[in-house]
């Protein structure tokens, strides 16, 4: 039965095991009215997807002990050192979420300069110059971005240009596939935090999510954790492929692993970032981790609309024109860079047809 957005149809049937029903299955009962009832709840009333979230989570679990998958126990996770995603919380509290009483206030935005500490200032096109490198790492500075993102081919090239700056280093690992071996993968985010990267973004093995291999899912992205130590690992989903339940299954398998972030997408895949996806990755992870949205984010309002969704992290390559709007307007209705927002205008009709970024 193919999953419906916001229904609980299927979920159970995901993560049965071969040691007896799961807590997913076995908490639906035998009434037919359980999954309407579920479904309401869901788009009502936050903490009733929490709840399931939490059910999912337990089957999970259970399915990779039956697979005979070491995890950590609560109670050991609580006596555990300083988790990812709370060391970046204290390099930057509001980029993790925690700005006030509540951890996560996706609504509160004030200046632009909040917009711009939201910005992976991104450039991932295979065919990235040099020049075009330096050149985002200086419109970075002059912005005050979060980060520079970019292939770890040029990660010692940003980490220098970087260095004194508040805006961090990052590199993407397994990109844009995913489909890398583990050990490479580790051995790339091992490599790109040894030249300079605070931040590794990486993706997620979606062919092993799309067909439950969750033991291999959540090694491959605990092992790229380890390698980055002691810097945040983000997990990419590449959502637009995924349906509802295995975005709620590739969320759940991140927190486990003890990424500090979740993210949408490649912006070399079908499709990018949505509100929807966003809304729902946010529900699913809680507060406690982060929520990036990348893809197809070229204008302010689409940024905007993001973060009120529940994003703390924007991936884009239009940054200075988003950032530009709220300034003095100077952006296209596109989004899209033009001379007046960028420092390199003969790349504005060269866009790497087969990126949304």
């Amino acid at each position: 039965m193919a999953f419906q957005p916001r229904s609980t149809e299927g979920l159970g049937k995901s993560f049965n095991t071969s040691k007896g029903p799961s807590k997913a299955n076995s908490n639906q009962g035998s009434s037919q009215g359980f999954q309407s009832k579920a479904a309401e709840n869901i788009s009502a009333s936050p903490g009733s997807l929490d709840a399931l979230v939490e059910q999912i989570a337990d089957a999970v679990r259970q399915k990779l002990l039956n697979q005979g998958v070491p995890l950590q126990t609560q109670a050991s996770a609580q006596t555990s050192e300083v988790q990812p995603w709370q060391r970046l919380l204290h390099q930057g509290a509001d980029r993790i979420g925690h700005t006030g009483e509540s951890p996560f206030q996706p609504h509160l935005l004030n200046g632009d300069h909040e917009l711009a500490a939201k910005i992976d200032h991104t450039l991932l096109k295979p065919d990235a110059t040099r020049e075009e490198i330096q050149r985002v790492c200086e419109e970075a500075r002059k912005h005050n971005f979060a980060t520079v993102c970019v292939n770890s081919t040029y990660i010692g090239l940003v980490a220098e240009m970087l260095k004194g700056a508040q805006t961090k280093p990052i590199a993407v690992v397994g990109f844009p596939l995913g489909a890398a071996a583990t050990a490479t993968k580790a051995f790339e985010a091992r490599e790109a935090v040894r030249q300079g990267a605070q931040e590794i973004d990486m993706v997620i093995n979606i062919g092993a999510l799309k067909g439950r291999d969750y033991a291999l899912v959540l090694d491959d992205i605990k092992k790229v954790v380890e390698a980055s130590h002691p810097y945040g690992v983000k997990v990419i989903l590449e959502t637009s492929s995924l349906n509802d339940d295995e975005k709620i299954i590739g969320c759940a398998l991140s927190k486990a692993a003890g990424a500090a972030f979740v993210k949408t997408s490649t912006g070399f895949a079908s499709g990018g970032a949505t509100a929807d996806d966003i809304s729902l990755m946010r529900r699913v992870v809680g507060p406690e981790m982060g929520v990036k949205a990348s893809g197809g984010i070229r204008t302010y309002e689409d940024a905007t609309k993001m973060i009120a969704a529940g994003a703390n992290r924007i991936g884009a390559s239009a940054s200075v024109a988003i950032v530009m709007h709220a300034k003095n307007g100077k952006t296209s209705t596109t989004g899209k860079k033009d001379e007046k927002v960028t420092t390199d205008p003969s790349k504005k009709d060269k866009p790497y047809k087969n990126s949304l970024y």
